[in-house]
């Protein structure tokens, strides 16, 4: 589903044990399985959707899509072939060349394994090597400090905080913390810093 005149068009990414493919309706019952592995629709700082709740969710996402708002991935293992989380481009500002990488999260089973960085890392490549952003930016809830200290091991600056940014999902006031890398960061030390990540915790162990 691409809008016109689209900045992000759909597009599969593939590499060290993992594949992003484009977010469909048919995925819904592998989406559904994978936020099982964890309840992960019960962490108050996690966007994934209650089982029953699926498709509307996806569907929402989708018509972001659909305005050239948001491209969302599913993401699969290669080595188990199993869809085990999800994760977007958003905030997307063509005039710029800027986008955000986010609503990203990953079943228990495979949190804190390759796939993270995997995904990270073709995201970024993408982003600054095919789609010639000027920055990449993330957001996370000021209380996600795994979130925060995965985003700053990437390479990213810290820009600030928005205090009082918006509802978590049971209705307490979230301040959102703001990062972002330019493509000279990426091209001149983050991207070997990430390589090297993958390096150690993928190839070496296969």
């Amino acid at each position: 589903m691409t809008p016109p005149s689209a900045f992000v068009s759909p597009v599969i990414l593939e590499g060290h044990g993992v594949r992003l493919e484009p977010l469909q309706l048919e995925h819904e019952d592998a989406f559904r399985t994978a936020a099982a592995d964890g309840r992960l629709w019960e962490l108050p700082f996690t966007f994934v959707p209650e089982p029953e709740n699926t498709r509307g969710y996806i569907e929402t996402i989708l018509a972001d899509c659909a305005r050239g708002n948001r491209f969302p991935f599913v993401v699969r293992e290669k080595g188990s072939g199993l869809i085990v989380g999800s994760t977007s481009y958003h905030d997307i500002l063509p005039a710029v060349r800027r986008l955000e990488i986010g609503a990203t999260w990953y079943s228990k089973s495979w949190q804190r394994t390759h796939v993270n960085t995997a995904c990270k890392f073709l995201l970024m490549e993408h982003a600054f090597g095919t789609l010639k952003c000027n920055v990449v930016g993330w957001r996370t809830d000021i209380i996600n400090l795994r979130s925060q200290a995965g985003i700053e091991r990437l390479g990213a600056k810290k820009d600030g905080v928005i205090r009082g940014h918006m509802l978590r999902k049971d209705k307490t006031i979230r301040d959102t913390v703001l990062y972002s890398m330019t493509a000279d960061e990426w091209h001149n030390e983050a991207r070997a810093r990430l390589v090297g990540f993958l390096e150690h915790r993928y190839e070496n162990k296969t």
